[in-house]
C-alpha cells in the first residue's frame, strides 16, 4: 500500500488518519453524551478529563490530516458518479473538516470560560483561550452542543453515502478508503 495518495485511492496515511479520527469522534460522542449524567465524584472529573484530552487529540490529528491532504492531494473522482454527488461530497467533507476543528475549539473555549484547568492526558496544561466569563461559557456551551448534533448528522450522512456507494451503486468510493486485502 502506498504511503501517499494515488490518483485511484487514498494512501495509508490518509486512511489511518481518517479511521483513527472517526473512532475518536465516536468515543468522544459516547463519553460526552453520558458524562453529564454522572454523579459528582472523582470518576466524573476523570471522565470529563478523558473527553477533553481526546478532543484535543482530534484537534491535533485534524491539523495533521489537513496538512497531509494539502500536501498529498486527493484521488480523482470515482468514474461514473454524478457531478451533483461529487459536489455534495465536497461540501460535506469541508463541513466535516470545519467541525473537526470547531468542536475541540468550542470545548476549549467553554472550558476556559468556565474557569476549569485543561490538561492533555495529565502530560501538560493548556492555557485558557479566554478569561472566566459566564456569558462566554453559555455561548461556547451552546455552540459546542449544536456543533455536536450537526457533526452527528454529517457523520451519519457521510457513512450512509459511503454504504450506498458500496452496496447499491457498487462503485469504489468506500473501497478507496479501506486497506487493500492481500491475496
Amino acid at each position: 500500500m502506498s504511503l501517499g495518495n494515488t490518483p485511484e485511492r487514498w494512501g495509508w496515511v490518509s486512511q489511518m488518519l481518517h479511521w483513527v479520527i472517526a473512532l475518536l469522534i465516536v468515543a468522544i460522542a459516547i463519553i460526552g453524551l453520558t458524562m453529564v449524567d454522572l454523579p459528582n465524584s472523582p470518576r466524573k472529573i476523570s471522565v470529563y478529563a478523558l473527553h477533553k484530552s481526546l478532543g484535543l487529540t482530534v484537534l491535533a490529528l485534524a491539523t495533521v490530516r489537513l496538512a497531509w491532504r494539502l500536501y498529498a492531494g486527493a484521488p480523482r473522482p470515482v468514474p461514473g458518479v454524478p457531478a451533483w454527488q461529487h459536489r455534495t461530497a465536497s461540501v460535506t467533507h469541508t463541513a466535516l473538516y470545519l467541525l473537526m476543528f470547531a468542536m475541540p475549539l468550542t470545548g476549549w473555549w467553554f472550558n476556559s470560560a468556565a474557569g476549569y484547568p485543561l490538561q492533555w492526558f495529565e502530560a501538560f496544561n493548556l492555557p485558557p483561550l479566554v478569561p472566566e466569563d459566564k456569558v462566554q461559557r453559555a455561548l461556547a456551551g451552546q455552540l459546542h452542543e449544536a456543533g455536536f448534533w450537526l457533526l452527528l448528522l454529517l457523520v451519519l450522512a457521510h457513512a450512509g453515502a459511503a454504504l450506498v456507494h458500496h452496496v447499491v451503486q457498487r462503485d469504489d468510493t468506500l473501497r478507496r478508503m479501506l486497506p487493500r486485502r492481500r491475496r
